[in-house]
């Protein structure tokens, strides 16, 4: 085992809800898109690990399942990951680990077929611009060695928004991402960013938003709360008053007039994150009438101990 395994510093775990049971493989550290004026990568510089290394970590983890071994030149996070790992699914960190140069990303998902033949799923946060920059037969070869799931951030369908925070991608490069994905055979699963408009750009938001979310069609949508994080140009424009921050009800009208106004065929929607002040979700268009009951319940009421209380709510 090579010693150059350290020289990668391995970054936290960010994943999506339903990778908790995975084994956490990071590919890259950081986003190559590191310009989103709401995230938490903003300004920080994309790292991409050495293939050879992230293979020395698909036989030390092999190792230690088959044979218990332990070796002492590898990251301790490996064995403490594998202990809690469904051996069913892995999932490929950091942000934007698809901007991974693409042979080498081949050999590497490769050798994880061999060495674990069994898993069902490899997921991947997939930026749209990383997904365009993809052929239909590349995303297919993606698809054919398990790699069957991204998790794309759309935030917006709204060009205004998007073009505010830096996206990189306008709404119809996100909905040719989208279908080229779908295309591919590959579950889609977006997320977008209630309150991402302000309070002046609350309604385009949500129907720009709607609409892009029908005109894609994915298996599942992530709705959470945008929340100002110190250090953001998002956070420096509202403290200057360039962006002001919807209040707690109002990102539930959001949340109402997106689903609301959405056009699916047959797509899981959720707003189980902590970020967001209610959780709801349902299967659409089955459980719309009663998701959006839910919702209303909670607005006419008007009292905010139904809400999800600031100091529970998080990234």
């Amino acid at each position: 085992m090579k010693e150059d395994m350290k020289k990668f510093r391995r970054p936290d775990i960010l994943r999506p809800p339903s990778e908790q049971n995975s084994y956490f493989l990071p590919l890259t550290g950081g986003c190559s898109n590191n310009t989103c004026t709401f995230c938490s990568f903003y300004g920080n510089r994309l790292r991409i690990r050495e293939h050879e290394e992230v293979k020395a970590e698909i036989d030390a983890l092999a190792l230690f399942l088959e044979q218990g071994i332990v070796l002492p030149n590898v990251d301790e996070m490996v064995y403490i990951i594998a202990q809690h790992w469904d051996r069913r699914r892995i999932f490929l960190q950091d942000g934007d680990a698809l901007v991974y140069p693409y042979p080498k990303l081949i050999e590497i998902l490769e050798h994880l077929n061999k060495k674990f033949p069994d898993i069902e799923r490899i997921g991947i946060y997939a930026t749209p611009q990383d997904i365009l920059r993809r052929s239909l037969e590349e995303l297919k070869e993606l698809k054919r060695l398990k790699l069957s799931i991204f998790y794309t951030g759309i935030e917006s369908g709204d060009d205004k928004v998007l073009d505010m925070i830096c996206k990189g991608a306008s709404h119809n490069q996100m909905v040719e991402a989208g279908r080229k994905v779908k295309e591919a055979g590959i579950i889609l699963s977006l997320t977008v960013l209630l309150g991402l408009g302000g309070v002046d750009g609350s309604q385009r938001h949500v129907l720009e938003t709607a609409r892009i979310l029908s005109e894609i069609d994915p298996e599942y949508v992530g709705a959470l709360t945008v929340t100002l994080i110190p250090g953001t140009p998002l956070y420096e424009q509202a403290q200057r008053g360039e962006f002001k921050e919807l209040i707690p009800f109002e990102f539930l009208a959001e949340l109402k007039g997106i689903i609301e106004n959405s056009d699916f065929t047959n797509c899981f929607f959720s707003s189980m994150h902590a970020s967001n002040y209610l959780s709801v979700r349902g299967t659409l268009p089955a459980d719309k009438e009663r998701m959006l009951r839910e919702i209303q319940r909670v607005l006419d009421e008007g009292d905010s101990s139904m809400l999800r209380p600031e100091y529970l709510r998080g990234l």
